[in-house]
């Protein structure tokens, strides 16, 4: 089995990849391979609401000049588990990793290719907003139907300077129970395979109120 995790800090080995790290290493313990990936440094261009993505359901976000958003959809297409990281900006996700899970999820969210995996959420900050970008992480996992493990607490570990969260013995351990919990769901979902059948799909339905 294979997981791939979205650190979406500037920052290559910040806080936010550490917590990752901590959750990964619970992963590797089970035998589960972990692949992690540098979004937060990279140009990422937003969402353009074009519905470009729905009309040609090719799996595919139809902006072009940075296809490192296409190349992750398949990275997550392909993988059992997904892990979404992000450090606090002004009490949100910050910006590269928002406009990359708007594009991202729009477009898997047409075609249900995330729906019945394994997905959480970790979130690293300073001070105040870690449960808010936490709630908008899982917002994403939501709406793809993934299902999510939980923890010992919200997934939410402190620090400001890379390395500070060595500090948050309570976050640390929020991460591993994070870790320990995904790899037993990820082993659930595999061993029920052909044993226990995924609920019918249903198509989206939207509400449109007309005054």
């Amino acid at each position: 089995m294979k997981v791939v995790a979205f650190n979406g800090s500037p920052k290559v080995n910040g806080n936010t990849k550490q917590a990752i790290d901590i959750v990964a290493a619970e992963l590797k313990k089970e035998g589960i391979e972990v692949e992690v990936i540098h979004v937060g440094n990279k140009i990422i261009r937003g969402c353009l609401a074009c519905g470009q993505c729905r009309v040609k359901l090719d799996d595919k976000c139809i902006i072009k000049d940075d296809n490192h958003v296409n190349e992750w959809i398949q990275k997550m297409k392909e993988a059992d588990g997904v892990i979404l990281g992000s450090p606090v900006h002004y009490s949100a996700i910050a910006g590269t990793m928002k406009s990359f899970l708007d594009r991202a999820f729009y477009v898997m969210g047409g075609s249900s290719m995330l729906r019945n995996k394994v997905g959480a959420s970790v979130v690293a900050v300073r001070r105040s907003g870690g449960i808010p970008t936490f709630n908008q992480l899982n917002n994403f996992l939501n709406y793809c139907e993934l299902t999510m493990p939980t923890s010992n607490y919200w997934n939410v570990i402190h620090g400001t300077a890379p390395g500070d969260i060595e500090q948050d013995e309570e976050g640390k351990q929020i991460m591993r129970v994070l870790g320990k919990n995904m790899a037993h769901l990820l082993k659930l979902v595999e061993n029920g395979k052909g044993h226990v059948e995924s609920p019918e799909l249903e198509p989206k339905t939207y509400t449109h109120f007309v005054r």
